[in-house]
């Protein structure tokens, strides 16, 4: 899958493929070379793709799922058998060349939150990937004094992931001290036995997900929330927070919380 950079876009760059793993069926992570000159705050998004028959680019919005002092860039993907981009994306393997925009953007940035005290990451699905990110970020902990990664996913073995991101962010020589006591990761299932079960609204609302992290419920004083997941997901857990009294933040005026616009549109 070696592409020609004489016929690829200006908007985008070739990046080689160095890392693979399949997680389960449906999920998949890789990483690629970082170029450069490319820079990005940990929490924002970028297109990647692939070039179709045609010699258009196909690309899409992926999360970047390594923190922004990483040397190699890092993404979570889910498998969609008829999908235009993940069906061929998943065939990636080592050596292979992707496309990568230029121009990272996105609305999970610690910029676009007020200071505060808490700070939760609601996740499901491979939207836990701008987070494993903003976890490994010194910043995070500079700013909040406890963070706490919640990951819902269908099934037990799709919480893998998360999982191992959690593992080695706190073995990590450069954050793992910092993180040590200050990282809760909180996982749930819908569709299969877990020392927690239920949607993660499901698990703010009726307040146990507070009551097994001996924490108070939404407060706009103390917590600050990011949000990512699918879009109604994205709907029902906004408007928790509103209900809480949040406030949505952006780049240009931070709030209490933020979701993740990268599909909203």
């Amino acid at each position: 899958m070696d592409l020609n950079p004489q016929t690829i876009p200006s908007s985008v760059q070739l990046v080689t493929v160095v890392d693979v793993h399949h997680w389960t069926e449906r999920l998949f992570s890789f990483r690629v070379t970082r170029p450069d000159s490319f820079r990005f705050r940990s929490g924002e998004f970028v297109m990647i793709g692939l070039m179709k028959d045609d010699g258009k680019p196909l690309l899409r919005a992926y999360s970047i799922a390594s923190p922004a002092w990483d040397h190699e860039l890092d993404f979570f993907s889910i498998k969609v058998e008829d999908g235009p981009l993940t069906s061929r994306l998943q065939k990636i393997v080592v050596g292979d060349q992707i496309l990568l925009g230029k121009k990272p953007t996105g609305t999970l940035v610690l910029d676009a939150l007020l200071p505060g005290k808490n700070l939760y990451l609601f996740s499901t699905g491979t939207g836990i990937a701008p987070f494993a990110s903003v976890i490994r970020d010194p910043e995070t902990y500079d700013r909040f004094e406890k963070v706490i990664l919640t990951h819902t996913c269908r099934q037990v073995d799709e919480l893998a992931y998360g999982e191992k991101l959690v593992k080695d962010t706190l073995e990590d020589p450069l954050v793992g001290e910092m993180v040590q006591g200050r990282l809760f990761h909180y996982t749930s299932t819908t569709r299969e036995d877990h020392i927690h079960t239920g949607r993660i609204t499901t698990l703010i609302e009726n307040g146990q997900l507070f009551r097994d992290l001996g924490e108070e419920p939404l407060n706009a004083e103390r917590d600050r929330v990011m949000i990512c997941g699918s879009m109604d997901m994205l709907n029902d857990t906004k408007a928790l927070c509103e209900a809480a009294g949040l406030e949505e933040g952006a780049n240009s005026k931070p709030g209490h919380f933020v979701i993740e616009k990268a599909f909203a549109g």
